[in-house]
């Protein structure tokens, strides 16, 4: 679904993310006056889920998502094959099961199933024992899959159980592709659905994390981050209807809480998606200012309580894991080193290669053409030129954290502006410079892919 040429409106924008979120109320399940009784599990399903069909726009994403599992599997692969792990990963593993199997009176029973206890990071010594930069919630997701499993944690069987350890962050990974092509393709069309999944699922950045290969797993930060966004914009565009704000919105602020949750409790630092949420809420619904701030509270205490969960109930755990964390740790000097610059496009770069020339491409383009200038494009650069910065001023660990995290907006900043270019005069040569930059980007990623091997 391609949006008119002229449609350039906030309120057009938003409308395209949440179309297919709208229930049909001629329908008799949402119809005040249909009938209410005999519901089928079809009409249940789609009180929860899409009402659109699949068709050739999911059979194509599906596609590269499931090439994208496969690079990730790859890497997956070749680092279990050696029979080693890196520190990081054990500890976090250890840590993980450690809480799973702790009792009421004490957070620190070993595990029955576990043989390693490396110790902690520097970064987690010198701060009392209690990582800085991420929550009880990312260490128990790191090792829920590794409750089931039976045997002893060996080096000798790292092939059998590594990848239960890997799971979570590859189903981040997919996830969060399924995500970056529904807002693209809801924001620009199919065409730009296809040019934004095509840069994710060949990112090395995003594949480096999405299969932990010398690299942090921050997939359900970024997956955390992007869902928070996305869904308080389409929340707030939901205001305007005339419904029952919080009722009729449980499904939005759930899924918002949820998207805190997971983005704070994986990195502290993402503490900044609460008030952009909010300030993008506040500024799409200018009429609906207080039933905005009631969602944003609701979703908000939500996610405290899951994070607050994940602590086990434990009021004095959940307050010196909160005292001791680093919410953003800035290094305003960091702004007067060169060589701070470079490192930032480095990492760029790295993460993803085509957009060292279709990001200046696109700003060029969306500086120089007012029609590239609407709130569909302005927002997913909006919020990454944000995160780059933040990650310029965080030089630490949090850094890499936020390069990451801006990826995805990137991504579909990138297709938005491809998607508006190719609806000018000059479709063709647009259309043949965007396939050669992917086709050559594509087959890049996967002969990188091949030296590993």
């Amino acid at each position: 679904m391609l949006r008119p040429p002229g449609a350039k409106s906030s309120e057009s924008s938003l409308q395209a993310i949440t179309r297919a979120e709208e229930p049909d109320c001629s329908s008799g399940a949402f119809s005040r006056t249909g009938p209410r009784h005999g519901k089928t599990l079809a009409r249940l399903r789609d009180r929860f889920f899409m009402r659109e069909r699949a068709g050739k726009p999911q059979y194509i994403a599906g596609t590269l998502l499931l090439v994208f599992l496969a690079q990730c599997a790859w890497l997956v692969s070749r680092s279990l094959r050696v029979g080693e792990m890196d520190l990081r990963e054990w500890y976090r593993i250890d840590a993980g099961l450690r809480r799973w199997h702790a009792t009421p009176k004490t957070s620190e029973l070993p595990d029955p199933h576990s043989t390693f206890a490396p110790g902690p990071p520097p970064r987690i010594r010198d701060n009392d024992g209690f990582d800085p930069d991420h929550s009880a919630l990312w260490y128990l997701i790191s090792a829920a899959p590794l409750l089931i499993w039976p045997g002893t944690f060996q080096s000798e069987s790292l092939w059998d159980w590594g990848w239960l350890a890997r799971a979570p962050f590859l189903l981040f990974g997919v996830m969060l592709g399924a995500s970056v092509w529904y807002v693209a393709r809801r924001l620009y069309g199919n065409e730009g659905g296809y040019i934004a999944l095509t840069l994710y699922c060949f990112s090395p950045g995003i594949i480096r994390a999405a299969s932990v290969w010398f690299a942090e797993p921050e997939t359900g930060a970024a997956w955390g981050a992007f869902g928070a966004i996305f869904t308080s914009i389409a929340v707030a565009h939901t205001l305007y209807a005339p419904r029952e704000v919080v009722l009729w919105n449980w499904r939005r602020i759930a899924l918002l809480a949820v998207s805190l949750a997971l983005a704070i409790g994986s990195q502290f630092s993402l503490i900044v998606v609460v008030p952009l949420g909010l300030a993008f809420m506040l500024y799409l619904a200018p009429t609906r200012r207080g039933a905005a701030i009631v969602i944003w509270a609701v979703s908000c205490t939500i996610a405290l309580v899951i994070l607050f969960a994940a602590y086990f109930f434990h009021p004095s755990e959940f307050s010196r894991g909160m005292t001791h964390a680093t919410w953003l740790g800035l290094t305003w000097q960091a702004f007067s080193m060169p060589g701070a610059y470079r490192e930032l496009l480095v990492q760029l770069g790295q993460g993803s290669p085509a957009l060292a020339l279709a990001l200046p491409v696109a700003l060029i383009v969306y500086a120089a053409w007012p029609r590239a200038r609407y709130f569909g494009n302005t927002a997913p650069l909006l919020v990454s030129g944000i995160f780059l910065v933040l990650g310029l001023a965080t030089p630490h660990y949090q850094g890499l954290g936020f390069q990451l995290v801006a990826l995805p907006f990137l991504f579909v900043f990138v297709a938005g502006i491809c998607a508006d270019m190719l609806e000018s005069k000059n479709r063709t040569l647009v259309a043949a410079s965007v396939f050669g930059l992917l086709m050559a980007y594509c087959l890049w990623s996967l002969s990188e892919l091949i030296r590993v091997g």
